[in-house]
């Protein structure tokens, strides 16, 4: 099946899905249909902002939806696939394609098009199932992550496997610099793949496969929706795990402390050997803060 003639919805939302159209679209892809989130109020003035993906639609002249809910009636709204939703599996549509649209897809709506639903998530499956497996993986100190192409099942982040590509991380790589590389290397890796898809040529395997003696959902780990105070550093805590949280929550929620109730966030630090350990441990060297209500300072300054 040629690049022209797969009939393909994509679903998204952020920064990543976007980005992920326009590596689809230099590689011959452009969906028939663009599902998204409403705009929604944002900023300290919240202005009704439009997401990501449907910006993307529209300077592309592609045609979007944007319901409230994601039901089989949603896309009533669609020439399209007005009427057809109501009889399930539909053999006009080849796929669908989800990456990071924020809703929960009814099953109903994964099992419509011919070839199913797909998504790409940002881990080697199934670790790290959930919300946040970039950060995960770096906050739990891991020297590979990946990326899954997996078969979408109702219930997150199960479903079969259709391929995967492993990738380092850097000992000093912060969230949005392996995000980015994990997009393009997610995006360039499904251009890769949809042909194999379209042509039935792949058989999506089970997360229930055993590797090396141990079933893999044995080894699932799940991870969650991230939060403000999720970004506390003790500054007693270990080095290295400290130098992980920061490294995690670089762009959002960002690391701090609390020096005389005041929150201290933390802009910048390093790992260094600690000259006072002789076990040769690592120590967390603060670089740059930003004390609360002031503007940003060297570490030196701030102690002084």
């Amino acid at each position: 099946m040629t690049n022209s003639k797969l009939n393909f919805i994509f679903f998204g939302t952020p920064d990543v899905a976007s980005e992920t159209l326009e590596i689809l679209k230099n590689g011959g892809y452009i969906p028939s249909l663009i599902v998204t989130a409403p705009d929604k109020p944002q900023g300290r003035k919240m202005i009704v902002t439009p997401p990501p993906v449907k910006v993307w639609a529209q300077k592309n002249n592609v045609p979007f939806i944007q319901p409230e809910k994601i039901t089989p009636s949603a896309f009533d709204t669609s020439p399209l696939l007005r009427g057809r939703t109501g009889r399930g599996h539909d053999d006009s549509i080849d796929l669908f394609v989800v990456v990071a649209y924020g809703k929960i897809l009814p099953e109903a709506i994964i099992n419509m098009p011919a070839l199913g639903t797909i998504n790409i998530h940002y881990s080697l499956l199934p670790k790290y199932r959930g919300a946040s497996p970039v950060e995960s993986a770096i906050l739990n100190g891991d020297t590979e992550t990946g990326i899954s192409i997996q078969q979408m099942e109702f219930k997150m982040d199960t479903g079969p496997i259709i391929a995967e590509e492993k990738v380092a991380i850097g000992q000093d790589e912060k969230t949005p610099e392996l995000r980015k590389r994990l997009i393009k290397i997610g995006g360039d890796f499904l251009v890769k793949t949809l042909p194999d898809i379209a042509d039935k040529k792949i058989t999506p395997r089970s997360q229930e496969e055993v590797a090396g003696g141990v079933a893999r959902t044995v080894l699932a780990t799940y991870c969650k929706k991230m939060t403000k105070e999720d970004g506390l550093i003790d500054l007693l805590e270990d080095g290295v795990k400290n130098y992980n949280k920061f490294r995690a929550y670089f762009t959002w929620p960002g690391t701090y402390f609390f020096e005389n109730n005041k929150r201290i966030i933390i802009k910048d630090a390093e790992l260094v050997n600690d000259p006072f350990d002789s076990a040769e441990g690592k120590h967390f060297k603060i670089k740059r803060v930003v004390p609360e209500g002031k503007k940003e300072i060297s570490w030196e300054e701030f102690k002084k």
